[in-house]
């Protein structure tokens, strides 16, 4: 069974300026992206985003509720490496036809190496980093049944087609 860890980060509230980018919803587009990319170099994979409450104090009795805007990622555990003698080593190994030789340890699963990624045009990404976005998504992703999902270079690139396609309707 594959086991998650989760991480969930405030979504920006402003947008972020880039060369090429003079709309504010291409800013803001361009702020999630960087977010998205940033996560997404470290292993994460996007999952969702969510508006929360949360209940703050104000004043010294007073309660108000305000709805928070968050990013959920998630990405696969290591498994660990179970140590003779238990059990668990005892179903993960694989059955000894030699009785004299000794049963090895399981190897350690490590998670594929994530490519470089940079924002397209950024002049101080390194030279072998893959430009994002790239070609988009070629296919959709399902998360147990629950919702669609796309890469996250898929779906910026979408968002910023979307933004050109609106700044130029403006004109």
């Amino acid at each position: 069974m594959q086991a998650f860890e989760y991480k969930v980060v405030p979504a920006p509230h402003k947008g972020t300026k880039a060369k090429g980018v003079k709309t504010p919803e291409a800013r803001f587009a361009n702020s999630v992206e960087i977010i998205l990319n940033e996560m997404a170099a470290e292993g994460w994979e996007y999952q969702r985003a969510e508006l929360l409450p949360s209940d703050e104090r104000t004043g010294l009795t007073g309660t108000t509720t305000n709805w928070r805007n968050v990013l959920i990622f998630r990405r696969a555990l290591i498994e660990e490496v179970t140590a003779p003698g238990t059990p668990e080593f005892a179903a993960a190994a694989p059955p000894v036809k030699d009785p004299q030789s000794r049963p090895s340890v399981a190897p350690r699963h490590e998670p594929e190496p994530v490519p470089l990624t940079a924002t397209a045009g950024d002049p101080e990404a390194p030279a072998d980093a893959q430009p994002i976005p790239g070609p988009g998504a070629a296919k959709m992703v399902s998360d147990d049944g629950v919702e669609e999902l796309s890469p996250v270079a898929g779906m910026t690139a979408a968002l910023k087609a979307r933004a050109k396609q609106r700044g130029q309707d403006e004109d």
